[in-house]
């Protein structure tokens, strides 16, 4: 895992890894931004302002934004940064590395204005239409040839684990992307699925929950194992443990997905299979959070100084809480009380806001520095950034948590006839507190994510993307900062 950008800086193509940290960085705040907008307007529905900015065109705008525009932004940034260290060779096609920066935010920029639109298919992460559905396909494939043939041509000759995580992302990914997209179109911007009914529901939880299991997981795990590290000065706990926890998390993730329609048509049989597959997933998914923090042994003290690993450390702490909570919504019982309320949104965002975008932000703080060639502007900054982060996280989790079970003991609490106690209007009002704290902790969190962009902006702006000239002797130059 050793880096060679001291010593032969020239052969790595850092440009595109620039881009992406850039643009990811931009639609994190987009995303963020649009999503405290929907959250607002649940506590106050007056804010639904027109057509083209209410609940229903901004809500899949944020998770686009989000997931697809700064989450892989991170990621695609992280997997050029990593992948060319790992193998020691620049990138197999700088000219596919373009393509892969501008069609990918070309994609978001369409997905963005299509969905304000209403050109929407209405399925869940995979609301795009048949015309974006087909360029995401043919720059997913622009990655992979370009990932692939680094791979091919690596003076490395052993794969870490990092690059075995981010290989599941690019591989299964686009075979989830493809089979739930088949569609048939019947305009320029409208299509229907080619499944019906519930082999229509099972085939896009398939990919629904797998989406977030190669998209949210897999590829931030592959983050974690190479700028943790990194970042602590301290080798992997065990490789051994991380092999395991590689292939085991991907043979049983693929399988979770009927959990997401239990006590719906989909055969019995195959609900308590996804039940069960889920149940399974606490043990590989823990085993990568020990992994994790079990790495920072002997530089524990470096925590209580450094943002990035109090990042990377409540990050690893909310995916093991998410992953244990996760598959013990999977659980019938305890189903019949979750489903459909904003028990499901806290869950999603304890493992979103606590583990994924925790590990983005400490990715993002450890690449910009080092690719315009000086330090972090300001710590200080980061590590207000961090408790504004957790923070904001705190309350909005907690608050869906409580809003999401008073809401399921609401609809299924009957009087001695057997008629429903309260109306769902009712339960709409009980917890309108609990949307006005989720909306307090949003602005919290984006306040925090402001205060990196500033702080990343300051940082390369007294920075160069060119190298440094180095000093007689051979000595780098200190960069000013780090304040």
């Amino acid at each position: 895992m050793s880096d060679q950008s001291n010593s032969s800086p020239a052969i790595y193509d850092m440009a595109v890894v620039r881009g992406f940290a850039i643009s990811a960085l931009i639609w994190g705040i987009v995303g963020m931004s649009v999503g405290l907008l929907a959250a607002l307007q649940l506590a106050w529905p007056e804010l639904n302002l027109g057509s083209y900015l209410h609940f229903g065109r901004l809500r899949p705008v944020h998770t686009n934004a989000v997931i697809f525009g700064f989450t892989l932004g991170v990621v695609f940034a992280g997997s050029y940064y990593g992948l060319q260290r790992l193998c020691r060779v620049r990138m197999f096609s700088d000219t596919l590395s373009r393509i892969n920066l501008w069609g990918w935010n070309a994609i978001i920029v369409a997905a963005a204005i299509s969905l304000l639109a209403g050109k929407t298919t209405s399925k869940e992460y995979a609301e795009l239409e048949w015309p974006i559905d087909i360029a995401i396909a043919v720059v997913w494939v622009v990655y992979a040839v370009n990932f692939f043939g680094t791979l091919i041509k690596r003076r490395e000759r052993a794969m870490y684990a990092a690059i075995w995580f981010w290989l599941a992302t690019v591989l299964t990914i686009a075979m989830l992307h493809i089979f739930n997209n088949l569609e048939l179109p019947v305009s320029g911007w409208k299509s229907y699925s080619m499944y019906a009914g519930i082999h229509d529901a099972n085939i896009q939880w398939w990919y629904g929950h797998n989406a977030v299991g190669f998209l949210l997981t897999t590829p931030i795990l592959g983050l974690m194992y190479y700028f943790l590290p990194k970042a602590a000065g301290r080798p992997i706990f065990s490789h051994r443990l991380s092999i395991l926890h590689f292939w085991s998390l991907i043979f049983i993730y693929i399988w979770a997905g009927p959990h997401h329609l239990i006590y719906s048509p989909l055969p019995d049989w195959a609900q308590t299979f996804g039940a069960a597959f889920s149940i399974m997933l606490i043990f590989p998914s823990w085993g990568g959070m020990l992994n994790g923090l079990l790495t920072l042994r002997g530089a524990w003290h470096k925590v209580r100084t450094d943002p990035l690993l109090k990042m990377f450390v409540v990050g690893l702490t909310f995916y093991g809480m998410s992953t244990f909570e996760g598959p013990m919504m999977a659980v019938k019982t305890v189903n019949s009380l979750s489903h459909f309320t904003n028990w499901t949104i806290g869950h999603v965002h304890s493992g979103a806001l606590g583990w994924v975008a925790l590990t983005c932000f400490a990715t993002l703080y450890y690449l910009v520095p080092r690719l315009w060639h000086t330090q972090l502007y300001s710590v200080r900054l980061a590590e207000a950034h961090f408790w504004l982060a957790t923070l904001g996280l705190v309350l909005y989790v907690t608050s869906m948590w409580i809003s999401g079970v008073t809401q399921g003991l609401m609809w299924r609490a009957t009087n001695p006839d057997g008629g429903l106690t309260y109306t769902f209007i009712e339960s709409v009002a009980a917890i309108r507190i609990y949307d006005v704290i989720r909306s307090g902790g949003g602005v919290i969190f984006l306040g925090g994510a402001l205060l990196m962009l500033y702080n990343i902006l300051k940082t390369i702006q007294q920075g160069s993307a060119r190298l440094p000239v180095p000093l007689p002797g051979g000595a780098l130059p200190s960069a000013a900062g780090g304040r």
